[in-house]
Order: structure tokens, then sequence, then C-alpha cells
């Protein structure tokens, strides 16, 4: 698969998917709370992202080697689940938890990808420490994507700011989006500078750090989506798709 540059036309078209995208994840962030559901808060999400007359992209998309399609409208991952949890009538959220709400959603043709963990309740001060450094890894990764760099710099950004304080997920990563789900350049987040694709002007990426309490390792479980970390630790998640340009990159799913 090619590196996508987008046309103007596209661009206007992925920058409209991000800004409702950003609306529609804010308002099932304001639903989060002790006592309900993950599949409370899906069946919120699929309302929401459809009574705008968008589409959840993630549900019944069958990823390439995938067993069976992601039966769910958004992701949910609580505490030591990394990423793609799958929603369930028997995962109620209490107070203490966190939640990873990923969201792809399909906008007139377009696609655009947005991530971030929420606490449930009051949190321990470890876990909102996790929250603010995995929030401000991205910022990081982000603002070193300037045109002419390339994904290693996002990688090294993103590395030399988490400084083994945490654990990095190092089997999955950021990706090229918007005129397909899943595009290049795999983008890491960990790297060397100077390192990989080059970041070109038109070129529109998702990066998603992906910080553990304790080590790098995940463990993949049988329900063939959802990631935990193999040491029970818990993991944050935050996830921006950006505008590559000649010069600081444009946050497309942003409010």
């Amino acid at each position: 698969m090619a590196v996508i540059i987008k046309t103007k036309e596209q661009i206007d078209g992925i920058r409209k998917a991000g800004k409702v995208l950003a609306v529609i994840l804010d308002k099932i962030a304001k639903f989060v709370k002790p006592g309900i559901s993950t599949f409370d808060i899906d069946q919120y999400a699929h309302k929401v992202i459809t009574e705008g007359g968008d589409i959840p992209a993630s549900l019944n998309y069958k990823p390439e080697g995938a067993d069976r399609a992601y039966p769910a409208s958004i992701c949910i991952s609580v505490n030591n689940e990394v990423v793609h949890g799958i929603p369930s009538k028997s995962k109620i959220l209490k107070e203490g938890d966190i939640v990873s709400l990923d969201l792809l959603i399909k906008h007139d043709g377009y696609f655009a990808d947005h991530a971030f963990t929420v606490p449930v309740g009051k949190i321990s001060k470890k876990d909102q420490k996790l929250l603010d450094d995995t929030k401000e890894a991205l910022e990081v990764g982000i603002w070193s994507a300037i045109g002419g760099a390339t994904v290693g710099d996002i990688g090294y950004a993103i590395e030399s700011f988490v400084n083994r304080r945490y654990g990095i997920v190092r089997e999955l990563a950021g990706h090229g989006v918007g005129v397909k789900i899943h595009e290049d350049p795999y983008v890491t987040n960990y790297g060397k500078k100077g390192k990989g694709q080059k970041l070109i002007p038109g070129m529109i990426i998702a990066i998603e750090p992906m910080l553990n309490i304790g080590g790098d390792d995940i463990i993949f479980m049988n329900d063939g989506y959802t990631v935990k970390t193999a040491d029970g630790s818990r993991s944050a998640h935050f996830e921006h798709t950006i505008l590559i340009t000649e010069g600081e990159p444009e946050i497309l799913t942003k409010i």
C-alpha cells in the first residue's frame, strides 16, 4: 500500500469528518459514569453517530487476518485493556476505573480516527498522572510531525518524552487514514531520528501513543480483538488525526 497524498477536496472532507468526530467523542465521554456497562456506552455511541447521518466505521470492519468482524460501534478498553476492547453488558464501570474510548467514523465518504482515556469518577493520582502523561506524549508526537521530518522523528520524540517512565506498546502503532481506515505509513511510538517514511505535506496520519504503568509487553485475547497489558498494569491511549503541512501540523480531530 502506497502513502496517499490527499487532494484539497479530500483534505476538506477529512477535516469535516474530524470536526464531527471530535464533537461526537466529547458527547460519549460525558456519558461515562460509574454503574453503566460498556455495552451501554456502545449503544449510546451508535445512536449519536447515526443520528447525525454518519457511519461507525469499526462496526463490522474486518481487518486483514482477522477471523471475524469487529462487533461494535466503538472500541472501549478498561484499566489493563490497552485497545480494541469489545463492549459487553457484563462489564460494569466502577469508580476509579480508567476507560479508553477509541472511535473511527465515516463522514460523507471520509474517515477520521480519535481516542482518549477518561476517568470514571475519582481516580488515583497515579492513574491521573498516566492519563496526563499519555496525552502529553501525543502532543509531543504531533508537534514533531512537521513537513520534511520522518515517522522516526515522531517515534523518537514520544519515546524520549516517556524516558522509560512507562511501558510503550510497540506491536501497535498509528497509521495513515482518511480515504481508507488504515493507510501507510505505520507510525510507531518509538524510533530513530530521520528514519522511516518522510512526512510530505498533504499526508494525513493518526498518531496514537499507548502507555502502560508497567512493562511494554501485551497479550492478545481469544476474542480476536482485545489487547491487554501482559503484567496486568493499567494502560492509557490518546489519538488524533492530523494533517501534515509545510510547518506545524493541523489537528483535525479537535473541537
